[in-house]
């Protein structure tokens, strides 16, 4: 301002320069944080996904009669687990993950729901169930 109280032009276009660099630095940390949420949920449900899987290798690994027991969490949300023949599909907020289960010995698909608990076993015929 100078001695009559008018802001002078300069002044006026550095706090207008200012504003488009904090917006600028505001939207781009907005979309920073975004992505890294998504991320976040992604390997969430892929750690998710993995822990199955190997469960259910282990189970076929070892001989007739073993079986785990697993307790799906339901604190990440609604999602759905689709065990098939070779590989293991995972349905969450209009995503899909996969991962391939080698020498899968099973007869049906199973469809796993999150906040449930599951026995995973091997029958006498060498097969993978899941109730």
């Amino acid at each position: 301002m100078d001695e009559k109280g008018f802001i002078s032009i300069e002044y006026i276009f550095a706090l207008f320069i200012i504003f488009i660099i904090a917006c600028g630095m505001l939207y781009y940390s907005s979309s920073f944080i975004d992505s890294s949420l998504n991320i976040e949920d992604a390997v969430s449900h892929r750690i998710i996904l993995d822990e199955v899987s190997g469960i259910i290798c282990q189970v076929n690994s070892n001989g007739i009669g073993y079986s785990k027991y697993i307790k799906l969490p339901s604190d990440k949300g609604y999602f759905e687990i689709t065990v098939d023949k070779s590989k293991l599909t995972m349905e969450y907020d209009n995503k899909k993950g996969e991962t391939m289960v080698p020498l899968l010995n099973i007869d049906s698909k199973y469809k796993l729901v999150s906040g449930k608990g599951y026995y995973i076993s091997k029958n006498e015929d060498g097969k993978i169930v899941i109730t």
